[in-house]
């Protein structure tokens, strides 16, 4: 897997301070996208072992309130067989920080019921989550006022208790993660 570029202060993709990765490759390519560079799977630098211990220590200041994965898409199955790995292991040394998730699939058509990516895989990194941010990017639905993502289309979804209650519990943009 390659990745576009890591923010490690990045203010945008979520609530509070957090570090933030992009991932290469996306086979949604929405119009008008934010990163169309990320679409190409090659784009970037390689995804090594370096690279995740630099992110793991970038997360440690208390400052630091989460992690967010973005890109390209993260549930491609070319990012998501190499960052299942990685997110256990980064939620494992960071338990109390919010993991937030921006993907193009929507939740339950695609990432549920195993349209997108290896079941497993998928199933993997939502469990590592608090919030997915999901749907493709819409122009026409493009809305400068929403919080944390482009298009009214989007959904700002709770995972766990989306996962627990098999009913989607969306973010009030209040309640903390």
């Amino acid at each position: 897997m390659n990745f576009a570029t890591i923010k490690y202060t990045d203010i945008s993709n979520g609530p509070g301070v957090r570090v933030s990765l992009y991932v290469s490759g996306c086979r949604n390519h929405c119009k008008n996208c934010f990163n169309p560079e990320t679409w190409d799977f090659n784009y970037g630098e390689p995804f090594t072992k370096e690279v995740e211990d630099k992110i793991i220590a970038a997360m440690k200041p208390d400052h630091i309130k989460g992690f967010t994965l973005l890109g390209g898409d993260p549930f491609e199955p070319e990012n998501s067989k190499a960052l299942v790995p990685f997110m256990q292991r980064l939620r494992k040394i960071y338990p109390h920080k919010s993991f937030w998730c921006f993907t193009g699939y929507d939740f339950e058509r695609d990432l549920l019921t195993g349209k997108q990516g290896d079941p497993d895989d998928v199933m993997a990194i939502l469990e590592t989550l608090d919030v997915l941010v999901d749907g493709k990017f819409v122009e026409s639905l493009k809305d400068l006022n929403l919080r944390f993502k482009g298009s009214s289309n989007q959904r700002t979804i709770l995972v766990k208790e989306s996962l627990e209650t098999d009913e989607v519990v969306l973010w009030d943009n209040e309640t903390p993660v």
